[in-house]
């Protein structure tokens, strides 16, 4: 059976390619600056986003140059959201790591997020395509506004169902879908029922990544990397407790509240769990992913196919 460590391993060679030409793209004669981006790239994650736009490229044609480049952007466009949230939140680890901001400061990790993006609108423009650069483009507005839907969610205590998966499509969901539209978009695949089904594949992916690290919020492990309920400390009120909320008006007037304490906010996790909201997030999860099987039926039951469903059940099952 297919593994992603499988899947990762097939794409060795485009892979490291696309990793050279990030280290390359984001080269600068500037000492600090290029101090700061050596250190920062060797830590590179899963790569989820570039693998997806190369399984999206083989999947309708071949890896070619232009899916590389492509795949190259969406991912220095996505560290630069990453460096930026780090400053937003005043956060001092990401996965076990220190952020830019925890290590040198604030200024520097605003200016080095923003040659991530400029580098990023480069690397777009090389592969000659209006469509690329689009998708790069409209990617920077969604995540923008995913991270204002989720601040003013918060503060003004926004509660449903609804309101949260606009948030995630926003500013988790578009990352996945600008992946495989790059895909397509560089094997000259601009409409149809692959490119739509495609999309709808990615759109869910996102979703099921967002709901499963929400998800880990409720529960005590250093693995996650963060503490259990920093989500709620920040005002974010997450899919578990969102769906229970309706059955006690003193734990939604305790959400409304704000300011929560340590106490507080083990006392909602607790009813959470004790009202169903995890078995409900992970049912949620496990629709979704049926759901994306189908969008996939219009391609044929070929290793790209279940490359794509594989990375899917990864996202759903992992304990990270």
């Amino acid at each position: 059976m297919t593994s992603v460590s499988d899947i990762r391993a097939s794409l060795g060679e485009p892979l490291e390619r696309v990793n050279t030409l990030i280290s390359e793209s984001l080269h600068s004669a500037n000492p600090l600056m290029s101090n700061v981006i050596e250190s920062y790239l060797k830590h590179k994650g899963k790569q989820l986003r570039p693998m997806m736009v190369l399984l999206t490229a083989r999947m309708l044609g071949e890896i070619n140059d232009r899916a590389i480049a492509g795949a190259a952007s969406i991912e220095i466009l996505h560290n630069a959201s990453l460096i930026h949230d780090d400053v937003v939140d005043n956060s001092d680890l990401r996965h076990g790591q220190p952020t830019i901001n925890a290590i040198w400061d604030n200024h520097i990790a605003v200016l080095v997020g923003d040659y991530f993006v400029s580098t990023s609108l480069r690397l777009a423009m090389q592969t000659r395509s209006m469509s690329v650069v689009e998708t790069i483009a409209s990617l920077g507005r969604l995540l923008s506004l995913g991270e204002m839907d989720q601040i003013y969610n918060a503060r003004y205590h926004t509660l449903s169902e609804e309101a949260y998966y606009e948030v995630i499509s926003h500013k988790t969901a578009s990352l996945f879908v600008s992946c495989v539209e790059m895909g397509c978009y560089c094997c000259g695949v601009t409409e149809g029922p692959r490119f739509e089904a495609l999309r709808e594949y990615a759109r869910i992916f996102g979703l099921c990544f967002q709901i499963k690290d929400d998800i880990f919020d409720y529960f005590s492990d250093p693995a996650v990397g963060k503490p259990t309920g920093n989500d709620l400390r920040e005002g974010k009120v997450t899919l578990p407790l969102l769906h229970v909320l309706a059955k006690s008006e003193e734990m939604r007037g305790l959400v409304e509240k704000g300011g929560l304490t340590d106490e507080e906010i083990a006392e909602l996790i607790e009813f959470a769990k004790a009202n169903g909201g995890i078995e409900y997030a992970e049912a949620t999860l496990e629709r979704l992913h049926r759901e994306a099987a189908e969008a996939l039926s219009v391609f044929p039951d070929t290793e790209g196919r279940q490359d794509l469903l594989t990375l899917l059940s990864y996202i759903i099952k992992r304990d990270y």
